[in-house]
Order: C-alpha cells, then structure tokens, then sequence
C-alpha cells in the first residue's frame, strides 16, 4: 500500500467518511505537510482499498453508488486493519533517510557561482522562518483541539520546528564557512 493508502485506511479506522469529508480532514490536518496526499490520490485509494477489501461501505443500502466516492461512507473492515497495523510494522518505517533538496542543492553549488549561492541561502532562510511561524500557528492549533491524535500531532510538529529552527542556525555556519 502507498503512504497515501495507509493515511486514508488510517483516517477510515478511526472513523467512517466520505471521500470529500476525508479530502476535508486532510486539509485541515495539514497532512500535505508530512505525506502529500492530493485529493485525487484520495479517491483513487478509496477505490483501491475497497477491491482489496479493507474498506467497506458503512450502509450499502443508504450509500446511492450514482454519487461515487465522494458521497458514499466507507469505514476501515477487520482485514483493513489488519493490513493497516502491518504496513506500519515494516522495518523501513524508521531507517530511511531522504534526501532533502536542499543538500542536493548545495552539493552541486559550486558549480552555481556565489552570487547564487547567497541568493539561495537567503532563500532558503526566507523559506524556513516563514514555516517556522506557520508550524508555530499549527502547533497552537493542535493543542486547542481534542482527541487521541492531538499529543502525536504535537510531537510531530515540535520535531519540525526543532528542525527548522536546527536548520536555521545550520544556515549560519553555511554562511560564515562559504564568506556569504
């Protein structure tokens, strides 16, 4: 299953929905931020996941099939979970490491001449103190709200503006060490 099948399963588990109240939840968890689902990604996992038969609808009779996903409530079945909690279980969960752009970028900098190099620095700095007040609005947010999610949805925004705010002061040493 893709990342984006195994955050609709996951959505679907903790409780039935429709295709655009899922679209709607993911908005508002801001999930673009850390599994970039798009809303077409959605439907077409719904339409995956309910052949494989992880989801089922919640009441066929009641669901009009002529509205499509987007109106009909599915809810995560008995296998659903039982896939869910395996996928999560793989290994590789927690020993990748992908490659932020930016190092890529910065690898192949010499090449870009520095007046490059300091407008893509000043750029990049630019970028992280604007998500950095964006994640801070989030976590403020997060903790107003209710339910099992709120302390793993904190966590999760704290370790990014950990590493913003890591990666800004990185920035610094870049700056010094290359004479921007």
């Amino acid at each position: 299953m893709t990342p984006a099948d195994l955050v609709v399963l996951s959505l679907l588990t903790e409780r039935p929905m429709h295709g655009y109240e899922l679209n709607q939840e993911l908005e508002r968890r801001e999930v673009e931020d850390w599994a970039g689902v798009s809303r077409p990604q959605v439907y077409y996992s719904l339409k995956k996941l309910a052949e494989r038969g992880y989801i089922t609808p919640v009441d066929p009779a009641g669901n009009d099939p002529s509205l499509g996903p987007e109106r009909s409530i599915f809810t995560s079945s008995p296998a659903g979970r039982r896939a869910l909690a395996g996928a999560l279980a793989r290994p590789g969960w927690a020993v990748q490491r992908p490659p932020p752009p930016f190092l890529t970028w910065l690898a192949l900098s010499t090449h870009a001449g520095k007046p490059v190099v300091r407008q893509q620095v000043r750029r990049r700095r630019g970028f992280l103190e604007k998500e950095l007040a964006k994640e801070r609005a989030t976590l403020k947010a997060i903790k107003a709200d209710k339910g099992e999610m709120v302390r793993v949805a904190a966590l999760m925004v704290t370790l990014t503006l950990r590493q913003f705010e890591s990666e800004l002061a990185w920035l610094k040493e870049v700056e010094h060490e290359l004479a921007l």
